[in-house]
């Protein structure tokens, strides 16, 4: 008689194990469980010294605050390009949409599409690169 007993589909919750996703980076909470578990099974006879977890601590906020940076810069530059694109509105603008094709048009509206503003000349939306000419429109009197 095997002592190995079966598991049926009842024995554990399926949807627990399924809805656990490995997280592909380390965050700061991590690295402290790493420093704590190296510190706790470190050599006592042996220790390691300050300076070398202070090192490894300054490094790890060092890469954060990299991290942290990146965001910021990355949002910057969607909000620039954002704020560029509603400064077209109103304004006539030539378009380049190939090496053959280019379109003169006013700007009638800004959309945003998967984060990144496109202005809309006519019934076209059109990146903010592909502008090559803007003028401002003249005033009617």
């Amino acid at each position: 008689m095997s002592s190995v007993s079966s598991i049926t589909s009842t024995d554990y919750d399926s949807e627990q194990y399924l809805s656990r996703v490995p997280t592909k980076t380390l965050g700061q909470e991590d690295f402290l469980k790493l420093l704590v578990a190296q510190m706790t099974s470190q050599d006592p006879m042996a220790p390691k010294s300050d300076t070398e977890f202070i090192a490894q601590m300054a490094s790890f906020s060092s890469l954060e605050q990299s991290k942290t940076m990146q965001a910021d810069l990355a949002q910057m530059r969607s909000d620039q390009q954002l704020l560029q694109a509603n400064s077209l509105l109103g304004r006539t603008v030539n378009i380049e949409v190939d090496e053959s094709t280019l379109i003169t048009g006013l700007v009638s509206a800004v959309h945003v599409e998967a984060g990144k503003p496109k202005v809309v000349v006519g019934d076209g939306k059109y990146d903010l690169d592909q502008v090559t000419v803007i003028t401002p429109t003249p005033l009617s009197q």
